[in-house]
């Protein structure tokens, strides 16, 4: 039996860029948001806009998580996947015992609620995806697991740096080749297509700048003011961010 690595992520966190880099190692299979199914299709908790089903997907959390403890059987497994997926369930599910080495992504939400919002103005409260992520965490620290964080602006400032300190605390060789991508776009993409233009055009991780860093509040201030509720939704993700930040690799 292979290890099963997840990478549990909010929208629009870098988390599709880092899912590329860990796709371009090659010695993982690899899975984009699979557990989506389950709260968009069977249990349909909203429609997701610019979503297109794949056929024979596994659509319950019990058959993607099948899914996925099969194919460990063969060969190493990634995700990356969302928090507010599968929280709390997946706390419970005695099926993942020993089986799961998580990891945890975060930016700051002053850059991924726009993005979103950008994208679809009926996100939720409970899709901006970070106190989900906070509350996974911490029950993961509190039951004795390895729950290690990464932030996305540290990914962006140094993504070979931060990225080989991760894998370094996962088991995972380092991997220099993985940081240039020349592989075509990951089949399992298009059914998303519409949230990761930016990235299925990329060649590797832009280095973050203070204009940019700049660009990003102002951006939130203006759209803020056609959408009220991104203030209600910073407002109320903040702490966990924070709480986030401080568990981080480097913090």
């Amino acid at each position: 039996m292979h290890p099963i690595i997840a990478l549990w992520s909010h929208p629009r966190s870098m988390s599709t860029a880092t899912e590329r880099i860990m796709r371009e190692r090659g010695d993982l299979r690899c899975f984009h948001e699979p557990f989506m199914y389950d709260y968009y299709i069977e249990r349909q908790v909203r429609v997701m806009p610019h979503f297109e089903p794949q056929d024979g997907h596994p659509v319950s959390y019990e058959a993607v998580r099948d899914m996925l403890l099969t194919e460990a059987e063969a060969q190493p497994v990634f995700i990356k996947d969302m928090s507010f997926y599968v929280m709390p369930h997946i706390l419970k599910d005695e099926a993942w015992q020993g089986r799961l080495v998580n990891c945890f992504l975060v930016r700051d939400p002053v850059a991924s609620i726009p993005s979103y919002f950008k994208l679809d103005p009926e996100v939720t409260l409970d899709e901006i995806g970070l106190e989900a992520q906070a509350e996974h965490h911490k029950a993961l620290v509190a039951a004795g697991e390895k729950a290690v964080v990464v932030r996305a602006e540290g990914i962006r400032g140094d993504a070979k740096g931060v990225l080989s300190a991760l894998w370094a605390e996962i088991g995972l060789t380092p991997a220099d080749h993985a940081f240039d991508w020349q592989g075509a776009q990951p089949e399992d993409w298009k059914q998303v297509e519409g949230w990761h233009s930016d990235v299925t055009r990329s060649k590797g991780i832009r280095p973050i700048t203070a204009e940019e860093v700049q660009a990003q509040k102002a951006k939130f201030e203006a759209m803020s003011r056609e959408h009220p509720a991104m203030r209600r939704y910073l407002t109320h993700h903040q702490p966990h961010y924070e709480y986030l930040c401080s568990q981080a690799l480097g913090a």
